[in-house]
C-alpha cells in the first residue's frame, strides 16, 4: 500500500466511525459525492488541494468558504477542515473514495464505474443501474464519468470485469483487421 492510501485509508476510517456514531452516514457521504463532483470539474479547486505553494491557512479558508456555499454537514467541513490543517488535502480524493467505499461493502453495494463520451441522463443511469443489477443480481451503485474521446457507447467496470462497447475501442478493432487483411 502506497503511503497516500494509507493515510487516506486511516482519515477515512475515522471519518466513517464519527459518521457512524452520529447516525450521520448518509448525510456525509452525500457531501463527499458533491465535493467530489466539484473537484473534478474544477481545475481551480484541484489546485487549491494538490498546491505546495498555499499555506494551510489559505487551503482551508478557501476550503471552508466552498463548503459553506455548498452547504455540507458540519461534520463534513470539520473533516475537510483538519486534514487541511495537517496539509493532508493531496489526499482527499482517496479518502472520500475509502469511505465511500466503505460504506458501500458495508450495505452490499457494488460500484460499477461507467464512462460515457457525454453525461448520462439520470434516466440513463436509472436504466443502466436496473440492467447491471439484474445481471449481477444484487445492489449496483453506478458511478459516472466522462471522456469524450470514446466517441460513443459506454465502458463498464464492475470489479475486476470490464465491458468495453465504445466505438473509439470498435474502430480501434476495425482498423487493427483492415491492417491484417493488407
Amino acid at each position: 500500500m502506497t503511503p497516500v492510501s494509507e493515510i487516506a485509508k486511516r482519515y477515512a476510517n475515522a471519518l466513517f466511525d464519527l459518521a457512524d456514531e452520529q447516525g450521520l452516514l448518509d448525510t456525509v457521504a452525500g457531501d463527499l459525492a458533491r465535493i467530489i463532483s466539484a473537484v473534478d470539474e474544477s481545475t481551480d479547486l484541484q489546485r487549491v488541494l494538490r498546491s505546495p505553494v498555499l499555506d494551510r491557512d489559505a487551503q482551508g479558508k478557501a476550503l471552508k468558504a466552498i463548503l459553506e456555499a455548498m452547504e455540507v454537514s458540519e461534520l463534513t467541513r470539520n473533516f475537510v477542515g483538519l486534514i487541511a490543517q495537517n496539509r493532508r488535502l493531496f489526499a482527499l480524493t482517496a479518502m472520500i473514495d475509502g469511505f465511500l467505499s466503505e460504506l458501500a461493502r458495508r450495505r452490499g453495494e457494488i460500484t460499477a464505474e461507467v464512462t460515457a463520451a457525454k453525461p448520462l441522463t439520470d434516466a440513463q443511469i436509472k436504466s443502466l443501474q436496473d440492467t447491471l443489477q439484474n445481471s449481477i443480481g444484487g445492489k449496483v451503485t453506478v458511478a459516472p464519468q466522462v471522456d469524450p474521446g470514446l466517441i460513443g457507447g459506454l465502458i463498464v467496470r464492475v470489479g475486476s470485469q470490464m465491458v468495453d462497447t465504445s466505438l473509439r475501442t470498435q474502430l480501434n478493432k476495425m482498423q487493427l483487421a483492415m491492417k491484417g487483411a493488407s
